[in-house]
């Protein structure tokens, strides 16, 4: 039995960590006050950039870094669009979506069905990993688990805590008078949308070099729609975002649980998503205010208009 619980609770664990890395970067976006729907698209670059990258090299750090470099290029698209031209923003984002996953498919093709030789290695903390029980669940996981928490802590307390954080939330709230402290705006939703960009492409990262150890097309599977629910659920928060994350992980690995009781495969894989669409169906019952969206949120912003 406490193999079991050791087993769930880590699987848990590694599920939850690219919702996570990706939660925490639409959070930093969407404070600043542009909506990226990308993040699906944005995820599949980064996964097929890291596999092909740790393919040809034989070194997961280079495959991370060449994934969040190429997810940041690619953000950056939207981020010119939604910004400089004051495009629509959800429009801009599913074009985005639709643009990475057609290009990680067509990159990718050449390199389906060849499994990595090297992946991410688990990094287990000493004194801490021989714990019983907790050591296991909690401190025997690869690097991603481990940078994910840490960034939404950092990403939390710099959002609340710091002027660079302020400068951020006041871009959503209220830009105009922003502009008139002497902040650039656009910079400060610029640099937003690219670190979200490189978060989304970590996350990806985890999908081909730790988590399945090989490329496919698709292999995002909706996740990129699911850090968007997750982003409403965790009130545009990154510390509330740590849990929810590792709760849609939870649904995922509960799939697996629920299988041998002769439940339906079809049924089980929906979970996740009629999760999510429970997440915003309840968001959308409730005031956007009460639920602390950016006042701005989606909003296109000129200079010079009042």
């Amino acid at each position: 039995m406490e193999d079991i619980i050791i087993s769930v609770a880590q699987r848990t664990l590694i599920a939850g960590t690219p919702l996570l890395l990706g939660t925490i970067g639409e959070v930093i976006c969407e404070r600043s006050g542009i909506l990226n729907l990308g993040v699906e698209g944005v995820m599949a670059i980064g996964a097929v950039t890291a596999f092909i990258v740790t393919f040809v090299t034989g070194n997961p750090w280079l495959g991370l870094l060449a994934a969040m470099i190429a997810a940041s290029l690619i953000s950056i698209i939207h981020a010119f669009v939604s910004i400089t031209l004051n495009a629509n923003q959800v429009v801009s984002g599913l074009a985005l979506t639709m643009l990475g996953l057609g290009i990680s498919g067509l990159v990718g093709k050449p390199y389906i069905g060849k499994p990595l030789t090297i992946k991410m290695q688990d990094w287990p903390i000493p004194v801490l990993s021989d714990i019983p029980i907790i050591g296991p669940i909690f401190f025997q996981h690869s690097p991603f688990l481990y940078m994910a928490i840490a960034l939404a802590i950092i990403a939390w307390f710099t959002l609340e805590y710091t002027r660079l954080g302020i400068a951020v939330r006041s871009a959503g709230e209220n830009p105009q008078a922003t502009e008139t402290q002497g902040i650039n705006v656009y910079r400060i939703r610029y640099c937003c949308v690219i670190i979200g960009g490189a978060l989304s492409g970590m996350a990806g990262a985890h999908l081909s070099t730790s988590y399945s150890k090989s490329w496919i097309e698709g292999m995002t599977a909706g996740r990129g729609w699911i850090v968007i629910a997750l982003t409403i659920f965790a009130l545009w928060n990154p510390m509330r975002a740590i849990i929810g994350a590792f709760l849609f992980g939870g649904i995922f690995v509960v799939q697996y649980l629920l299988q041998p009781l002769g439940i339906s495969p079809n049924f089980l894989a929906m979970l996740p998503y009629i999760s999510t669409l429970l997440v915003l169906f309840i968001g959308a019952l409730r005031d956007s205010r009460r639920l602390n969206a950016p006042a701005m949120l989606a909003e296109p912003y000129r200079r010079g208009e009042r």
